[in-house]
């Protein structure tokens, strides 16, 4: 079984416990790095053509005018998943879902009978709707239960991310 650990992270200004705070890596992009070294798996970053505001309210209203207008943006690079059975998706909890760039990603690709298990940063909404959104985007893909971790506890996450790679097979 071959892994990729696909992810779309956002650096600058985020709401952290409480507050603000800036951010030179984003915390989807921690968490991934974690995977990665935890499982081995190859990584692959989901990045947008056009960046998206550094700072947190600006960031926030691209996101859901994004969203409202169903706007999937272009992506700078894509990569082949044919060879992948396996794809941990680790993105932050925009607007109650996925950002629309990892449904940009999903959209470019056939998942049918691949394995796809969420990994969702945040600092209160959970995840949101994504499972079930990532269910029905992948219809033909196996969604296994998705781990939701607060942005603000993803340096610390280490004990976490290995019990949910366990439950799911990975380690």
């Amino acid at each position: 079984m071959k892994t990729l650990v696909a992810f779309f992270s956002h650096a600058g200004e985020n709401y952290f416990d409480g507050g603000y705070k800036n951010l030179k890596v984003g915390n989807a992009k921690v968490i991934a790095d974690k995977v990665q070294k935890f499982t081995g798996a190859d990584e692959f970053e989901i990045e947008t053509i056009k960046k998206y505001p550094i700072g947190y309210k600006a960031c926030c209203d691209e996101a859901m005018r994004e969203k409202k207008s169903n706007e999937l943006p272009e992506l700078k690079i894509d990569l082949p998943t044919d060879e992948y059975d396996h794809i941990i998706l680790v993105y932050p909890c925009w607007w109650g879902t996925m950002p629309q760039a990892v449904f940009s990603f999903l959209s470019l690709h056939n998942f049918s009978n691949k394995t796809i298990s969420p990994i969702c940063t945040h600092e209160g909404s959970g995840m949101g709707s994504s499972e079930s959104d990532l269910k029905r985007v992948c219809s033909k893909s196996t969604i296994t239960r998705g781990l939701a971790i607060q942005g603000s506890l993803a340096q610390t996450s280490d004990a976490a991310i290995k019990s949910w790679l366990k439950q799911n097979g990975l380690l």
